[in-house]
C-alpha cells in the first residue's frame, strides 16, 4: 500500500485534533494523510474497516465502497460550484484524524471533513490570488499539486511559484502528478511514452492551464502556499537524488543540465 495511506485504529479517549463523529461504545479513529485523493481515502476506509473487524470485533457501517459512493453523491461547497465543472468533491475532504463509531454513516464522516475544510479555508487571505486573477477553486487546485509535488515543507511556496509563473505566461505546467491522477497511475512507476501523449485533460504537459479539478485533498500549509507563492522567477524544478529536495531555476538550460546530472530526461 502506498506510503500516503496512513491510518490508525485506537481504543478510546484519543488525543490530538480528531473530531468525534458519533458517540459509540467502541471508538475508532481514521487518519487521512495530506494529498490523498478521494479514491485513496476510500481505500484507507476499507483498511480501517478490516482492522476494526479483526482487532476490535466490530463491523462498522462505514466501508470503503459506501464512503466512495457518498463522496460521489456529495456536491462541492456552494462558493466553488461555479468553477467546479465536473461536480467533483476532490480537494474539499480535509485530511486529518477523525473519530467514528460502528454506526457512523459515510455521509457523517464526509460532513466532518467538509466542515474541517471550511474552517481552514476561512483562514486564507486570497487577496494575492485575486490580484493574479486566480479563482478560489484555482488556488485549491494549485494547493493539491503543491501537496503532491513536495516533501520538504520549505519548498511548498517555491513549487507554488513555479506553477503560478507558468500559468502567467501560459506555459504548460508539465506536472507528472496530474497525469498520474488522470490515468490512475499509482506509485512511482515510470510513465510510458504513450501515456505522456494521452489526451486526458489532466495531461498538463500538452494542455495549458490547470487540470479540471484538484488532484487530491491538500492540507492547510499547501493551501497557504498556493494563496501566497514565493515572489521568485522560477519556472522549473527537478527533484534531487535525495528524493526530498528540488533544484529550482528560471533557466531551461540550467534545468536540463541538472536533470541530466540527476539521471532524468529533459
Amino acid at each position: 500500500m502506498r506510503r500516503l495511506l496512513v491510518l490508525a485504529v485506537v481504543f478510546a479517549a484519543l488525543a490530538g485534533t480528531a473530531v468525534s463523529a458519533a458517540a459509540a461504545p467502541v471508538t475508532l479513529k481514521i487518519i487521512f494523510k495530506e494529498g490523498l485523493s478521494v479514491r485513496q481515502m476510500a481505500d484507507t476506509v476499507s483498511i480501517v474497516h478490516g482492522l476494526a473487524i479483526r482487532k476490535r470485533h466490530v463491523t462498522p457501517v462505514l466501508t470503503g465502497a459506501s464512503y466512495a459512493s457518498a463522496a460521489a453523491a456529495t456536491s462541492a461547497p456552494a462558493a466553488f460550484r461555479a468553477d467546479d465543472k465536473r461536480r467533483s468533491i476532490e480537494g474539499f475532504l480535509f485530511p486529518a484524524g477523525y473519530l467514528f463509531g460502528a454506526s457512523t454513516r459515510p455521509s457523517e464522516l464526509i460532513r466532518l471533513q467538509l466542515d474541517a475544510f471550511a474552517t481552514r479555508w476561512k483562514r486564507l487571505d486570497l487577496s494575492a490570488a485575486r490580484a493574479r486573477h486566480v479563482s478560489p477553486y484555482g488556488v485549491l487546485t494549485i494547493a493539491s499539486m503543491v501537496e503532491r509535488e513536495t516533501v520538504a515543507p520549505s519548498e511548498r511556496k517555491l513549487v507554488a511559484a513555479v506553477i503560478c509563473n507558468r500559468l502567467a505566461i501560459k506555459k504548460p505546467l508539465a506536472i507528472d502528478a496530474t497525469l498520474r491522477y488522470g490515468l490512475g497511475i499509482e506509485g512511482t512507476r515510470p510513465i510510458t511514452e504513450a501515456e505522456l501523449r494521452n489526451q486526458t485533460p489532466y495531461n498538463t504537459s500538452i494542455r495549458p492551464g490547470l487540470p479540471p479539478t484538484p488532484i487530491g485533498n491538500p492540507g492547510l500549509p499547501s493551501m497557504i502556499a498556493a494563496a501566497h507563492p514565493a515572489n521568485l522567477p522560477y519556472l522549473y524544478y527537478v527533484r534531487k537524488p535525495d528524493g526530498v529536495h528540488h533544484f529550482f531555476t528560471a533557466s531551461e538550460t540550467e534545468f536540463c543540465k541538472k536533470a541530466a546530472e540527476y539521471g532524468y530526461h529533459c
